[in-house]
């Protein structure tokens, strides 16, 4: 009797894909597109545990809250730090877009995870969902998401490699037939250049920032290759030594170098991949490219930085930040289609 109730439900559920990350939270409903994309932020009231304030209202709060409040980020390296308060994000953006009706079903959720956690993770995500108010969750991994958002023919016999740069984690995949072929994952990521910025400031210039000043500038003049006319770029925070504030201005050469450690690791990890890959996949993979998804993607330079490595062109997805909610919302309309790219995660229902 369930299944028949669910397919009926269906009819009128506007079934979800999110994109659960470290930095944002991406939702896209089913024949509508990306409806949100919001901060993995949450302002919590720490005296009565209530939920004050989600997503970009929260953020607006990080470092300008009383003692009381405090702004979190519930998600950390990809993964869920702290089950109740990912659930409460959760419950704000399903009810946020999933308008009651005269028959108002709980929707369908699929949710991109990274490939690298454990099976106790991808529960806790699935169970986060459901928890929050969907009828039934699905778990996809990222770089499989991002493959399908970025219109990739992950089905067909043929090597397509994606390479998924979050806040928390750095994916690289190689899927061939619906199913990967090669996984990475690493923990270094958009998180990881920041701080490498934070530690430059206060090494070389006795000078603290803090994590939205090192993005704007990472945003504004970081690099993974040389630029073709290189940028300058103004810090602002406080001396190590005055305690009072303080500028430097810094160029877009120095943050290279700054980030270069993590930026290294990324290209490492892209290169062993390709090492691991089949000969017949790699041949694909010279033919057709490896494709760029997720907001470290857009660092400057790192296309061209991976194709002088590797020798084989790399190409930026369409709209990367929103690849793998793009195709958390493809698969959840048509479940059917990626019933092998689902197969490492089963999914879970709600109790009736």
């Amino acid at each position: 009797m369930l299944r028949p109730l669910n397919a009926f439900f269906g009819l009128f559920s506007r079934d979800l894909g999110i994109d659960l990350g470290t930095a944002n939270t991406l939702v896209y409903v089913r024949g509508k597109g990306i409806v949100i994309s919001e901060p993995s932020v949450v302002a919590v009231d720490q005296r009565s545990r209530r939920v004050v304030a989600v997503g970009a209202e929260a953020k607006a709060m990080v470092g300008k809250t009383p003692e009381t409040i405090v702004a979190v980020r519930p998600l950390k390296d990809g993964v869920i730090a702290d089950f109740d308060t990912v659930e409460a994000m959760l419950h704000y953006f399903i009810r946020k877009v999933h308008v009651q009706r005269l028959i108002a079903p709980h929707p369908r959720v699929v949710v991109g995870i990274p490939s690298g956690v454990t099976e106790v993770e991808k529960r806790a995500a699935k169970d986060a969902a459901l928890s929050a108010g969907a009828r039934e969750a699905y778990a996809i991994e990222e770089p499989m998401a991002a493959a399908i958002g970025a219109g990739l023919p992950i089905n067909e016999p043929v090597g397509s490699m994606i390479v998924d740069i979050g806040g928390g984690t750095t994916e690289v995949a190689v899927i061939s037939l619906g199913d990967n072929v090669v996984n990475h994952s690493i923990r270094i990521a958009g998180d990881e250049i920041d701080e490498s910025m934070v530690q430059y400031a206060r090494r070389d210039h006795n000078l603290v920032i803090g994590e939205r000043t090192a993005e704007n500038a990472k945003i504004a003049a970081g690099s993974a290759y040389p630029l073709e006319e290189e940028r300058r770029v103004v810090l602002r925070g406080r001396d190590l030594l005055t305690g009072l504030p303080k500028a430097v201005e810094v160029s877009s050469v120095e943050i290279r170098d700054a980030i270069s450690g993590p930026v290294r690791t990324i290209v490492d990890l892209v290169r062993s991949c390709v090492e691991e890959t089949p000969p017949e996949l790699v041949a694909d993979i010279m033919e057709y490219g490896i494709i760029l998804a997720g907001g470290g993607a857009l660092l400057q330079g790192l296309d061209r930085r991976l194709q002088s490595e590797l020798r084989m062109p790399v190409y930026l997805a369409d709209d990367p930040l929103t690849c793998v909610a793009r195709g958390t919302g493809r698969v959840a309309e048509a479940l059917h289609l990626y019933r092998r790219a689902l197969q490492s995660g089963q999914d879970l229902r709600r109790a009736s």
